[in-house]
């Protein structure tokens, strides 16, 4: 297998390497109607790791990998440290990994790259993320975020939130609960964010990840509004198992608990959380797996941030939507047709009084629409392909996209 760095001018096999295209989506959080201008599609991962923690790359060619294969913003969140100061680390004797940093070293050179060596032992010391962001900023193609994983505990069970564009690292809050230590690290980032007056954004990571966050938990928080309905690390259990729910149907159990309280929709986010850059595996935390797709006016942080709260994104493991639009209660979704693929559209809701959703139509094909009628407290559609992920985790296999829910305006 080659090592990561090797991946530069492809994909990983199977990972569509195509330009996002441009259409319209209205704004489906709020059921307003925008005015109709043209807006962007980007693509973009909100959750990786680097050597800076428990990952096994260099960010430099993790974030070329990631411009190269046409993502257009990442945020690279090491748990509970930012790429700043001095931080030098061991590369294992391993021969991949020898191979991959000798690939490093000339890629960017001996003025660029700083490494000491005695006998078998080799230390490099990590570029900051003020040193290396340059490198791959450009205009409307790609920014990276600044970000953090928030990785706290209680009673032995991890705790992890996604802290994206922070302007300071936010060290893990203690708590008496579960609740406690999350909703305290939640609003960390909320008083961060009012303090600076800089967008930023909080998520809960992979609930299910050693079963520490459980339905009750999440329904009792406040303030939040992003999870991740997917999660590309195969330890997370997405799918849950026979006896604990999986994230979607933990995702509307949650909205039902919400709208019950007047709180905001909670929206669903897919990312990689990769940590693993030198073998694919199913048994490997890889990139490429799960994303975000925003439609917004601008690359910038600013921007994508008040896409994602308002709602005007979707989740993707695999599935390009082609047009998502909401506007006068019609949810309409488009997926790219492709030769041979097939696709089923499962619209997904909850009737007002009901405890839980239901699939309320299904259409065989790539397009479809849905009206939401004043009977409904939402209704989000799930999209699945008949083409085959590249490199799945759990038994996840095909390839699936999810929009946001909407309410009836």
């Amino acid at each position: 297998m080659l090592p990561f760095f090797k991946y530069f001018t492809k994909p990983f096999p199977g990972l569509s390497a195509t330009l996002p295209v441009i259409f319209l989506i209205f704004s489906c959080s709020q059921g307003n109607v925008p005015e109709q201008d043209n807006k962007n599609w980007y693509k973009g991962n909100l959750h990786t790791h680097s050597y800076w923690s428990d990952g096994d790359e260099f960010p430099e060619v993790i974030m070329e990998w990631y411009k190269e294969n046409d993502y257009h913003f990442v945020a690279l969140s090491d748990h509970n440290i930012f790429q700043e100061g001095e931080k030098w680390v061991n590369i294992r004797k391993d021969s991949l990994y020898r191979t991959a940093f000798s690939d490093y070293l000339e890629a960017y050179g001996e003025d660029w790259v700083v490494y000491e060596e005695d006998g078998d032992d080799l230390k490099v010391k990590l570029k900051t993320f003020d040193e290396y962001s340059p490198l791959y900023h450009e205009a409307e193609r790609f920014i990276m975020l600044p970000a953090e994983e928030i990785s706290a505990g209680y009673d032995g069970k991890p705790l992890h939130l996604n802290a994206t564009n922070l302007d300071k690292l936010i060290q893990p809050r203690e708590g008496g609960s579960v609740v406690e230590v999350l909703q305290n690290n939640i609003n960390a980032v909320l008083e961060q964010r009012e303090a600076s007056g800089k967008p930023m954004m909080v998520h809960i990571n992979h609930p299910n990840f050693r079963w520490a966050i459980t339905l009750e938990d999440m329904i009792r928080l406040k303030g939040e509004r992003f999870f991740e309905v997917y999660n590309g690390h195969p330890a997370v259990n997405n799918l849950g198992d026979s006896s604990r729910i999986g994230y979607e149907e933990m995702w509307d159990f949650i909205n039902i608990a919400y709208l019950e309280k007047e709180q905001p929709l909670l929206f669903g986010l897919a990312t990689d959380d990769s940590h693993s850059y030198h073998e694919q595996s199913s048994k490997l935390a890889n990139a490429g797996r799960g994303w975000v797709m925003v439609q917004t006016d601008t690359l910038s942080p600013a921007s994508l941030i008040q896409a994602l709260e308002q709602g005007d994104f979707y989740a993707s493991t695999g599935i390009t939507l082609e047009a998502l639009s909401y506007n006068n209660n019609k949810l309409q979704v488009e997926a790219q047709a492709k030769e041979g693929v097939n696709y089923t559209l499962e619209f997904i809701g909850c009737k007002k009084g009901d405890k839980e959703t239901r699939v309320l139509k299904t259409v065989q094909g790539n397009s479809g629409e849905f009206e939401v009628g004043e009977d409904l407290l939402f209704v989000r559609c799930k999209i699945t392909s008949s083409e085959p992920q590249p490199n799945p985790v759990e038994n996840m296999t095909n390839q699936l996209a999810w929009t946001q829910p909407v309410q009836p305006e």
